[in-house]
């Protein structure tokens, strides 16, 4: 317990890093995660391609080496001068966008194709049979889904506690580099992370309920 009295600004810090990381990161795998689903329900051949490809680079791409990719690759070719948690924002985005993906076109698939040709027969483009249709009438069955992702991504945020990001595990590995008893920082350590995932996890319960999701 001292051990969390005497460091509390900085477990304080490395919660909040994580729960914003988690966040943001989440934010930008849902916006990407839909737009690559619907490339991958496309007509247009081109995009169905690039949405394949995009799902079978990130979804069989561990983490830790696109962490890698993302702190000694991108800024020398792209972006130089990145910040950490930009670095680690990118990577866990891009990876979780495509499980996202995935899920989000699991949940296309469930509404009837008699409802998209309806749509078209009216003069509605694929943008807006998929925007104003398909998409709410999916979003039903992807909330079980994605709330097993987001809680898999809080999780899979630890890692950017090695490239030297602010949050729970990055802090955890401070105080035991300096020498504490181990075991009470993985404890208080754990106990972070499971109310940040006991916290989605609600959100998403209660999303269920409000939408009426039949289980």
């Amino acid at each position: 317990m001292n051990v969390l009295l005497d460091h509390l600004p900085e477990f304080r810090e490395g919660f909040i890093g994580t729960v914003l990381l988690t966040l943001a990161s989440g934010l930008l795998a849902m916006v990407l995660g839909v737009i690559v689903a619907g490339f991958r329900v496309s007509p247009v051949p081109p995009l169905r391609f690039l949405g394949t490809a995009w799902v079978t680079l990130f979804r069989n791409t561990p983490l830790t080496l696109l962490f890698l990719i993302a702190w000694f690759v991108v800024p020398v070719i792209f972006w130089p001068g990145l910040s950490p948690w930009t670095k680690a924002l990118l990577a866990l985005g891009f990876y979780t966008s495509a499980f996202v993906c995935e899920a989000v076109r699991s949940g296309i698939s469930t509404v009837p194709l008699g409802q998209a040709e309806a749509a078209r027969s009216i003069g509605m483009t694929f943008i807006q049979t998929l925007r104003m249709i398909v998409l709410p009438q999916a979003t039903r069955t992807v909330i079980a889904p994605l709330s097993s992702i987001f809680i898999a991504l809080t999780k899979n945020s630890a890692i950017a506690g090695a490239f030297s990001v602010t949050e729970l595990f990055g802090v955890q590995k401070l105080l035991s580099d300096k020498g504490f008893a181990i075991v009470p920082i993985f404890l208080f350590v754990a106990i972070a992370y499971l109310i940040v995932t006991f916290t989605i996890s609600g959100l998403f319960r209660l999303l269920e309920r409000r939408m009426g999701v039949a289980r």
